[in-house]
């Protein structure tokens, strides 16, 4: 069983890093191309057009890392045969509401109960709770590791509500904080812990 929850884990960071990658890649491109292409210099019907193209070739690594976030998050809570069981049901929820409400509706149905969970998990990593399964020990680690991947939740929320000036700059900055935060305390768990508990000396370095 534990070579199993191992293996589960191996492939959600790969697949993770694969759409994350992408993601940075087509950003990278769609920059640059902006810029050969003055795009800035072009009628508004042509500028809209480059951009839906730029959109269309992100969108299914933007659905795809929702949907990744939307079972990665549970799997600190969850046992991995009833997170398999939560991940088909979120799905069924999600298609359902999708095929009635529209695509972006079930992804924000995604992306709120990603948040919610990994509310939860922030809460009992807070309190130092062994009820939640991480692959390293150490009270820093696993509260940096949680508020990163808060601030990747975040993150995707952002780009979603970009629209909205006043949303779109307070998820910002919860992005920024959480994310920021997440590395200081994972990167310097041990300096953490020699001054705040010293007595405790053992702190893996941070690979979640």
């Amino acid at each position: 069983m534990p070579q199993r929850t191992a293996s589960y884990d191996y492939y959600l960071i790969l697949a993770s890093v694969v759409v994350l990658f992408a993601i940075s890649a087509i950003c990278i491109y769609g920059m640059f191309s902006f810029k050969f292409a003055q795009v800035q210099n072009m009628a508004p019907a042509l500028k809209y057009a480059h951009m839906d193209r730029l959109n269309a070739i992100v969108a299914p690594f933007v659905v795809a890392l929702i949907t990744i976030l939307g079972i990665c998050i549970p799997k600190r809570l969850l046992p991995t045969h009833w997170l398999n069981r939560f991940a088909v049901l979120l799905l069924t929820v999600a298609g359902t509401v999708g095929f009635a409400f529209g695509a972006k509706t079930a992804l924000l149905l995604i992306l709120a109960a990603s948040l919610l969970l990994q509310f939860a998990v922030l809460a009992l990593a807070l309190t130092g709770s062994q009820r939640i399964r991480f692959e390293r020990t150490g009270y820093w680690l696993r509260l940096g590791s949680t508020l990163m991947h808060l601030g990747l939740i975040l993150f995707v929320l952002d780009l979603y509500f970009y629209p909205y000036p006043t949303l779109h700059l307070a998820l910002f900055w919860a992005t920024t904080g959480a994310t920021t935060l997440g590395m200081l305390f994972c990167f310097y768990a041990q300096p953490l812990a020699n001054l705040l508990q010293p007595e405790n000396k053992e702190h893996p370095a941070c690979t979640e």
